[in-house]
């Protein structure tokens, strides 16, 4: 458990679980999520929620698959506390400590936030898939067409962290 003034970092357990669904649900227009033509359901798999008072108002979930950490989704409530940086601290320490030997995502073209935190965290580009989220879409049909700033939503973005004793240090200070 991480603690700071004002919010908890806590692992996800099979009890307490039941606002998941609803909380992606609320995030990305359904409890399912799709990224390079695999569908994910986050409220099965390992996480972390950033809480205030035993209320979630952060959430990363991933997936481990080999020696490579998927990072699935991360959302927070609160922008700009260190609920990002502090749940990516908590899976890249996961991950090490499972083995892996790095940790990577997929966002989409449009999120410029999401671009941003995660280079500022120390992920590196590796992929540009031109028009994946078509193929996304026939999946979950509910992807919207446009994005952040009305930007339209075409491209896959694949990011990665190698991991090390070095990269795996936390970089939210309490």
């Amino acid at each position: 458990k991480a603690m700071s003034a004002s919010f908890e970092i806590k692992p996800l357990d099979t009890t307490g679980r039941h606002w998941v669904d609803e909380f992606i649900a609320n995030r990305w227009s359904a409890e399912t999520i799709v990224a390079h033509g695999s569908v994910y359901h986050p409220a099965e798999l390992p996480g972390f929620a950033a809480c205030i008072d035993q209320t979630p108002i952060g959430l990363v979930t991933y997936s481990i698959q080999d020696r490579d950490c998927e990072t699935v989704s991360l959302d927070s409530l609160r922008p700009r506390l260190g609920i990002g940086y502090a749940l990516m601290d908590a899976v890249l320490t996961s991950a090490w400590q499972a083995g892996c030997r790095r940790v990577w995502l997929v966002t989409t073209n449009d999120n410029t936030l999401a671009l941003r935190f995660y280079q500022r965290y120390g992920f590196l580009l590796s992929a540009i898939r031109r028009d994946a989220v078509a193929e996304n879409r026939r999946i979950k049909p509910s992807i919207p067409l446009l994005g952040l700033d009305d930007i339209p939503i075409r491209d896959e973005l694949e990011m990665e962290l190698v991991l090390d004793e070095e990269s795996v240090k936390p970089r939210f200070k309490f």
